[in-house]
């Protein structure tokens, strides 16, 4: 059936678009099963880390266009309803998300690809804007990630030009982590995610969550803001485990918790 697979590599679990005859278009039913499925693998406390990745020959085309007349006359109450959940659920997921970019990540595709924790490409891989090419203005939170990736001329380049970005480009703006050659995209994402999943993954989340915090707050809310995570954090399984392991001098070992 088309929608997410969902695969397990030891502590990492995997999730893959899987509708490749559309280069993965969105549609609410897609990024309903793909709320879903991060629901169901991170529902696993063995599960410390995911990869997000697309099967065929694209990561995602971005909206698939014939289905959007489900999001009604309303599109943005359609949208807040079928597709941020779905962003919501990847920005707030209690264990780090690698991204691994598969060909096109166009429009919205571009989108969901930045709501991941890192990003590692083919070296085949494109990003595209696309939304001036037909009159509109980017969605699906590109307005507000793209610029804090790349900065804003940068991104605003991007949004108005629709020249797609290589891989290597994209790798030196600092939108993407690691280049693999394309038979090597499964592996790297998955030792990016490994390295990551043996990590304290409480405070991995905790952090990105300090970093989304911060583009709102004062140095001083920021700086007050860190000490009240780190008091509450300090008391966590692995941060004691950090500082035996230090003390000891050897290698810590997380948990997660």
């Amino acid at each position: 059936m088309p929608g997410v697979k969902r695969e397990r590599d030891g502590n990492v679990g995997v999730l893959t678009l899987d509708e490749p005859a559309s280069l993965n278009a969105m549609t609410p039913d897609l990024l309903g099963d793909l709320a879903r499925a991060i629901a169901e693998m991170t529902g696993d406390p063995q599960v410390r880390a995911l990869v997000l990745t697309g099967a065929g020959r694209g990561f995602c085309s971005g909206q698939n266009l014939k289905a959007a007349q489900v999001l009604g006359d309303d599109i943005a109450a359609g949208v807040m309803k079928y597709y941020w959940p779905t962003f919501k659920a990847m920005r707030e997921c209690r264990v780090p998300i690698v991204v691994a970019v598969n060909g096109v990540a166009a429009g919205g595709g571009f989108s969901l690809a930045m709501a991941g924790d890192m990003i590692v490409a083919a070296r085949s891989a494109r990003f595209i804007q696309v939304f001036s090419r037909i009159a509109l203005v980017p969605d699906l939170g590109s307005t507000w990630l793209l610029p804090r990736l790349i900065g804003r001329q940068r991104a605003l380049e991007l949004m108005m030009t629709n020249e797609p970005l290589s891989a290597d480009q994209a790798k030196e703006w600092g939108l993407v982590r690691e280049v693999f050659d394309d038979a090597e995209l499964h592996g790297g994402a998955l030792e990016l995610a490994r390295r990551l999943a043996d990590g304290p993954t409480r405070a991995l989340v905790a952090t990105r969550r300090l970093i989304d915090e911060s583009e709102h707050a004062s140095y001083a809310d920021q700086f007050r803001r860190e000490i009240e995570i780190q008091a509450d954090i300090r008391q966590s399984a692995d941060a004691l485990e950090g500082r035996n392991a230090f003390l000891e001098k050897r290698a810590a070992v997380f948990t997660g918790r």
